[in-house]
């Protein structure tokens, strides 16, 4: 039966995948003849057909490379197996990818095929002056750096970095099909790429179990299906949430499911639904009945595996038709505007109310990554704290209560009033940035994640590494101890500051969405390191003594001091073509609401600044507590045999004096 399934199951997934596209796009439209110019049956079918082949030839390289790097061991052929796998998937991925690319040329130019430079000079310059072909270019040369790179490296480590590659790989692709308006775009983009990614996944490792079955030692397959399961699980989440969210901004009111697009987007969610039932059989029944007998059940085991690949076949299907369906409602951009506003035209949307106080907790404009990354930050940490008071551990409550603060706030500052308004005020950007890098971190390091995490993980024996294997080897590089040195940490956290303002890393970070959401990792991780120096509990490659840690924290909070006063002093406007454009009709300002946000700097950011040197403080006299009263023991141990050593020695030192 394996034997079989593993040629009729990646056999159905293709198979059921193209009639589901065939079927949507006749259904929805996705492939009809335009009015005006058509570029042809040939470019009008190619170019789904060639997508979906995208879709699938990522997901199985990404899966494969995922599956390997969490749930394989290197040392056995099963490692090998899967990135071979990977190798030809990513192949795969690079030829469609290259003729996507080829296919939107030809829809979008409609030329006529020709074999002379004049064609081909056409085609380079479409794939290097337009935006959708340089998406194209460059998602076809990463997949094929992963692909030489998938035959070229075996060290899991590397393999680490091969993967990330691939990841990066979907960004055009997520940049494709339908991303919303303007005003939805960032929203759009930021769900399609968790949609693609984390269903490649899921698709992907199913792939790859399936082929790399032979490999697989008697015992292996259930110890590989239930780290899969685990993964599958988040993804479902992932993909159910991003999922959402993109049918909310293209479908919007409820009667427009009974539109083409609505439908289309109804028999996905079917499928998903059908995926997670099947998910959950995995679960419940087949993993744990495999690992107490090998042996059985693995007939109907099978059946269901191929049965879930065609599900997966039906919503990949689906999903490249639905990418060449009209959405109910219209996306509209700047440009269809008769007269935009200057902040329609800089950022897609009009203005928001003017900022209040109380707006700041009644606006909300959501971001789906750092909704679920927070979400999932919280759910893990009481998972693992339950867990550990379950065998008896104790976990102190106070640790965790400043966790979940640390990330409600954090869901707050990407997702709340704050985030509505930094993009068009410059004091509301600052207000984030002091509260990323100075107040979350003041939360989330007393937490000790790591502590916490390295005792509740389970600990892997059969050679691959899991999350915990990861985490040690991560906490224990050169590369850790050197940026979790206070010196390179402190000056990281201030001078990031000069570096970010005064250089076109701010215009980046600011007028594009994927540099805002870099901005908010930096600002994280910076102050997450700087803080972790200080009064940090998890383990750390070094430790200055407490009167260094309080001198170090001195002298940024004088540089922190003196970047406020500069900016609060500034008569040059920082990004002026942006913030100076946006068109407010409050009496304030865009010079002057700099200035606010030099007082920001300067005032808000001194806060947490204080808070930790009185942390220091009182962790320095309770060290000097603990070391008085360790000594006192040693004491009364010995008769304070230290003491009159020393005694004896100054007896001895005035005698020969006299």
């Amino acid at each position: 039966m394996p034997r079989l399934v593993r040629i009729a199951a990646p056999a159905t997934l293709i198979l059921v995948a193209l009639l589901a596209l065939l079927t949507a796009l006749a259904f929805g439209g996705g492939a009809d003849a335009p009015q005006l110019i058509d570029p042809g049956a040939v470019a009008r079918y190619g170019l789904p057909i060639a997508k979906l082949i995208v879709n699938i030839g990522a997901a199985a390289a990404i899966g494969s490379l995922v599956l390997a790097l969490f749930a394989l061991d290197s040392t056995r052929p099963e490692f090998s197996k899967a990135m071979d796998v990977a190798a030809g998937a990513a192949a795969l991925w690079a030829v469609a990818a290259a003729s996507s690319a080829f296919f939107t040329f030809l829809t979008v130019l409609q030329p006529t095929i020709r074999l002379d430079n004049a064609f081909g000079d056409l085609l380079a310059g479409f794939l290097t002056d337009t935006a959708l072909g340089q998406a194209w270019l460059a998602t076809t040369l990463i997949a094929a750096g992963v692909t030489v790179l998938c035959f070229a490296v075996r060290n899991v480590t590397v393999v680490f970095f091969v993967a990330l590659l691939a990841v990066v790989g979907l960004v055009p692709m997520s940049l494709e099909g339908h991303t919303g308006g303007t005003a939805s775009h960032d929203s759009a983009t930021t769900a399609i790429f968790l949609h693609v990614l984390f269903a490649a996944v899921w698709l992907g490792g199913l792939v790859t179990i399936v082929l790399i079955k032979p490999t697989l030692e008697k015992g292996r397959l259930a110890v590989v299906m239930g780290r899969y399961s685990t993964v599958a699980l988040v993804s479902f989440v992932v993909v159910a949430a991003s999922g959402y969210l993109s049918a909310q901004i293209r479908v919007e009111e409820l009667g427009n499911l009974l539109s083409p697009y609505g439908i289309l987007v109804l028999v996905k969610t079917a499928s998903l639904l059908a995926l997670g039932l099947f998910g959950a059989m995995q679960r419940r029944f087949f993993i744990g009945r495999m690992k107490r007998s090998p042996g059985s059940g693995r007939g109907y085991f099978w059946w269901v595996v191929t049965a879930e690949l065609a599900f997966m076949g039906i919503a990949s299907g689906v999903a490249a038709a639905l990418a060449r369906t009209a959405t109910p409602v219209p996306e509209i951009t700047a440009a269809d505007l008769a007269r935009p506003t200057p902040a329609e035209l800089l950022t897609g949307s009009p203005l928001p109310p003017p900022v209040t106080f109380e707006r700041l907790f009644t606006q909300w404009n959501f971001d789906l990554l750092w909704l679920l990354a927070c979400a999932f930050g919280i759910f893990f940490y009481v998972a693992a704290v339950l867990r550990l008071r379950r065998r008896g551990d104790s976990w102190p409550v106070l640790r965790t209560v400043m966790w979940i603060a640390g990330m409600l706030l954090l869901f707050y500052i990407t997702n709340g009033g704050i985030n509505v308004y930094e993009k068009y005020l410059f004091s509301q950007h600052m207000l984030a940035h002091m509260i990323l890098g100075m107040g979350i971190p003041v939360l989330l390091v007393p937490g000790a994640p790591i502590t916490l995490a390295l005792r509740t993980m389970e600990k892997r024996t059969d050679g691959s590494r899991g999350p915990r294997e990861w985490l040690l080897m991560l906490t224990h590089t050169k590369l850790f101890a050197f940026f979790g040195n206070p010196l390179v940490a402190a000056g990281i956290f201030a001078g990031s500051l000069w570096v970010f303002y005064y250089t076109p890393v701010f215009s980046w970070a600011t007028t594009n969405h994927i540099g805002h959401q870099w901005m908010i990792v930096h600002f994280l991780l910076a102050g997450y390191l700087f803080v972790q120096a200080l009064i940090g509990i998890d383990p750390s490659p070094s430790r200055p003594p407490y009167p260094i840690r309080l001198l170090i924290l001195l002298a940024t909070m004088a540089f922190h001091a003196f970047f406020g006063l500069a900016l609060m002093s500034g008569t040059g406007l920082l990004l002026a073509n942006w913030y100076g454009s946006m068109g407010w009709e409050t009496g304030i300002t865009a010079l002057q609401d700099q200035q606010i946000g030099g007082g920001i700097a300067w005032s808000v950011g001194e806060i947490p600044t204080v808070a930790l040197a009185i942390v220091v403080a009182i962790m320095w006299a309770r060290s000097d507590a603990r070391e008085s009263k360790r000594y006192d023991r040693k004491a009364e141990r010995d008769g304070d045999a230290e003491l009159e050593e020393y005694n004896e020695m100054l007896a001895g030192r005035a005698r020969r004096n006299s």
